[in-house]
């Protein structure tokens, strides 16, 4: 239900342009772990080319076509070698082992059923080479941000950004959460004052609460060895933004 969400990579780039900590700590544990990288559901390569540019060997895996042209575009502006893989998360096999793998940005999220969980964690515990380090970021559910879902269209200011060719685009969202499936079912309004939703997207994310990463994560073959709540290494706590795990194989 998402797919048309990430139809328009340079749109995306363009909603979603910072995350500049993030990049900084990814390629700092690729620094650490060294060796050869590999990230899932790579998007347009925001984390993954600036850690190719580290001179890191690195292979990003996409579902979305539209995000990996746009990743092979980018790298190649920049002169960075990134081998691009066009492939699912939940099952796939590469034939070999890297040093890193990691999964950024929510993009964990995307999968809604426990096995679909599973099934990556158990595919990514198959690519880890001995000493690897898999690490991932999700975000904390809020219950009180979870009961606001109600389906109501509105404003959000922060999400505004500048597209060269419209203009200012704005960005209504309106949301309802599934609590029995634990997923948020959204549609998002892109608009600019001479053209209402010229973009009408869907998008569901999954909500994982902190007790159920730790048993999904042994089913699939892995052990916790490091948790945070946010890029700066502070403990999770109720109120941290981000669940962020380090995690090896069991």
């Amino acid at each position: 239900m998402s797919e048309q969400f990430y139809s328009d990579a340079r749109l995306y780039d363009r909603l979603f342009p910072g995350g500049e900590q993030a990049v900084d700590f990814y390629r700092a544990e690729a620094d650490r772990y060294g060796g050869c990288v590999l990230e899932l559901g790579c998007g347009t390569g925001h984390k993954l080319i600036p850690i190719a540019s580290d001179g890191h060997p690195c292979m990003g895996l996409e579902l979305s076509s539209a995000m990996l042209a746009e990743a092979q575009r980018k790298a190649d502006e920049r002169g960075v070698e990134v081998e691009w893989v066009h492939g699912d998360m939940r099952k796939f096999d590469l034939g070999r082992t890297f040093d890193l793998v990691f999964i950024a940005a929510n993009s964990l999220l995307h999968l809604h059923e426990a096995e679909d969980l599973v099934d990556c964690f158990r595919s990514v515990r198959r690519h880890l080479a001995p000493g690897a380090r898999f690490v991932f970021d999700v975000f904390n559910p809020s219950v009180r941000m979870l009961a606001q879902a109600d389906g109501v269209r509105r404003r959000r200011d922060a999400l505004a950004f500048v597209d060269p060719d419209r203009g200012v685009v704005q960005v209504d969202v309106a949301e309802i959460y599934d609590a029995a499936a634990q997923v948020t079912r959204g549609k998002w309004y892109f608009s600019t004052d001479s053209e209402a939703d010229f973009v009408v997207a869907p998008l569901e994310i999954r909500s994982i609460f902190p007790q159920e990463l730790p048993v999904l994560l042994s089913l699939g073959g892995l052990r916790v060895v490091e948790r945070f709540g946010d890029w700066s290494r502070e403990p999770l706590t109720t109120d941290a933004p981000l669940q962020l795990y380090v995690c090896e194989a069991d």
